[in-house]
């Protein structure tokens, strides 16, 4: 008997996606390469990128058809909920209220299919007195309290990328909350709206600080902290040839192993945690570190547990040895890029690109009769993605 071909845990979820930028494209991203069929929504008229990137280099496309829908004609507005009926998941990223101007909110689509789960992400959340106001990554992590945290001790704060509201707050629980809602769909048959705000998530990803500034563990102050660079024996230092190595050796048996191939001093080695040698015991670690160049100092300690690594660039990284072993980024579609996470004993997950389909063919995965395509094309209510 023939073994069944492996197949995505997520393999015939069906998802609608309301095309935006960041987090709502990246969470359409990882579900269709779990197997999840996605369908994404543009609006007729819209251009193919908000930033101008190629198609072949947009992740923000890949993995999922692409259909353009006339979304300001009563035609195209009914031809949504319509293909709502068939779906399991929406996900959209726009302000509140502006999915229920266009005829297409929660109420209305879970009408025409009551266990649609309805996945929506904003920055401030569905209410509040903010709810309505723009913002990006850093304004959110201004707002949640940890952007105020990161950073060196008398300096500025600096924002980590978009990565920690726009990706960590905001397509990571967004993905959370439509799978915990698919979850309970299971024992209740209904669907519910999901509100995923960035703002929310960014705090909640911050929770054990909170513990640790209850507790006064923690100082309300950049820069003085275990985890912050407070600590010579977590941050990034300097070497010879202008690189960096990022040493971490927070447990003291690791320290114990750093301070042994460093080597440092017996009077710092043994006080790992007395404070009031951290600022000696910082100068004696950079002074060290900026004997050697960042490749000569990584291989000095590759093979320990000193947790010393070299700062790689996003360029290098690909080709460490570990990261190849593991595939942890591949060759696709003409460049490299991060492979698909996470990844499962028995299930598949595959790299997704861009997904030439007719217009037709993507409706008709929705419930729409291929013989309806030529007449909402030539009518304008669809256009080709």
């Amino acid at each position: 008997m023939a073994q069944e071909a492996p197949r995505g845990p997520l393999a015939g979820l069906k998802v609608i996606e309301m095309a935006g930028l960041g987090p709502v494209p990246l969470a359409g991203l990882m579900l269709a390469e779990m197997g999840a069929e996605v369908l994404r929504v543009e609006r007729l008229g819209s251009g193919a990128d908000l930033l101008g990137q190629p198609k072949r280099y947009d992740l923000d496309r890949h993995g999922r058809k692409i259909v353009k829908l006339d979304l300001k004609r009563a035609e195209g507005v009914d031809l949504l909920v319509e293909m709502a009926k068939a779906a399991d998941l929406l996900i959209e990223g726009f302000r509140p209220g502006v999915m229920e101007r266009l005829g297409l909110g929660p109420e209305i689509l879970q009408a025409a299919n009551p266990g649609l789960i309805y996945g929506r992400m904003t920055g401030f959340g569905q209410d509040g007195p903010m709810s309505k106001r723009a913002g990006h990554d850093i304004t959110y992590l201004a707002h949640s309290g940890v952007l105020h945290a990161i950073g060196e001790k008398g300096g500025r704060p600096i924002p980590p990328l978009n990565l920690a509201a726009d990706y960590g707050g905001g397509t990571m629980f967004l993905i959370m909350g439509v799978l915990a809602a698919l979850f309970e769909r299971g024992r209740s048959g209904r669907g519910q709206v999901v509100d995923a705000a960035m703002i929310d998530g960014a705090a909640m990803l911050a929770a054990p600080f909170f513990g640790f500034l209850a507790s006064g563990f923690w100082q309300d102050r950049r820069g003085s902290n275990l985890l912050d660079t407070g600590a010579p024996f977590y941050d990034t230092y300097e070497t010879a040839d202008g690189g960096h190595l990022a040493v971490g050796c927070l447990e003291p048996q690791f320290f114990a192993e750093f301070a042994r191939l460093l080597p440092l001093d017996d009077t710092l080695a043994q006080r790992q945690y007395d404070v009031s040698l951290w600022g000696e015991m910082r100068e004696a670690i950079a002074a060290r570190l900026k004997e050697k160049t960042r490749d000569e100092w990584a291989e000095h300690f590759g093979a320990t547990d000193a947790c010393v690594a070299p700062v790689l660039s996003m360029s290098e990284a690909p080709a460490h040895p570990h990261n190849a072993a593991r595939e942890t980024f591949v060759e696709a579609g003409g460049f490299t890029r991060p492979a698909p996470a996470p990844r499962f004993s028995r299930s598949t997950t595959r790299v997704r690109g861009l997904e030439e389909a007719a217009p037709g063919e993507a409706l008709a995965r929705f419930g729409i009769d291929p013989g309806r395509c030529e007449e909402l094309l030539s009518a304008g209510i669809v256009g080709k993605g």
